[in-house]
């Protein structure tokens, strides 16, 4: 949005009138908001199959177009929802499918895949410990080097493609961009302030 839109105010003044326009015309309601009771209701019955991808269309659009917060609970609403729709297609109950969602899609999302499996035992009892473990596990190693937080630091390379140690998430791409361009490894923007 900041290479269409170059004067920032006018940013959230459009992306809050499609987000508007879009709930009124699709009858979108459930997709603005925190969406608390779209994760309660994915827990109880099924719901529709494309609300996870009604939610994360919303949510990129607000976050992209410069509103500010909700990126915790989207996710959330999003895993949940997803493993829901997911439940019928593997034949494994709606509750259980609806927590290991809510549980991996907030690790590949924060790079946190023991906290999230901690997390799922807390919340879901210890025996969704080795599904809720699979799914983190494969979330967080299939997400890359990116994640909600843009401070937090890689401490190790989950991929052959090496990164210098203590990194943060927002310096991969200028580090990334350095080395395409040199064909040697870049300095990160931190080394080079430095």
């Amino acid at each position: 949005m900041k290479r269409l839109i170059v004067y920032p105010p006018m940013r959230p003044v459009l992306g809050g009138i499609v987000i508007a326009t879009a709930a009124w015309a699709f009858d979108g309601y459930q997709y603005i908001g925190l969406g608390i009771p779209g994760i309660v209701q994915s827990f109880e019955t099924p719901v529709a199959p494309w609300d996870w991808l009604g939610k994360l269309a919303f949510t990129v659009v607000s976050l992209g177009t410069g509103f500010k917060g909700g990126e915790v609970t989207p996710l959330f609403y999003i895993g949940a929802t997803l493993g829901n729709a997911l439940a019928p297609l593997l034949h494994l109950p709606f509750s259980m499918l609806a927590g290991i969602g809510f549980v991996a899609v907030f690790a590949g999302a924060a790079n946190t895949p023991l906290a999230t499996i901690v997390m799922a035992m807390e919340l879901f009892g210890p025996d969704i410990a080795p599904l809720a473990a699979i799914a983190c596990i494969a979330s967080y190693l299939v997400s890359g080097h990116t994640g909600i937080y843009q401070a937090q630091r890689v401490g190790q390379s989950k991929h052959r493609h090496a990164l210098p140690e203590n990194i943060r998430l927002s310096e991969i791409r200028v580090f990334q961009g350095k080395q395409d361009a040199t064909g040697a490894p870049g300095k990160t923007a931190r080394e080079e302030h430095e």
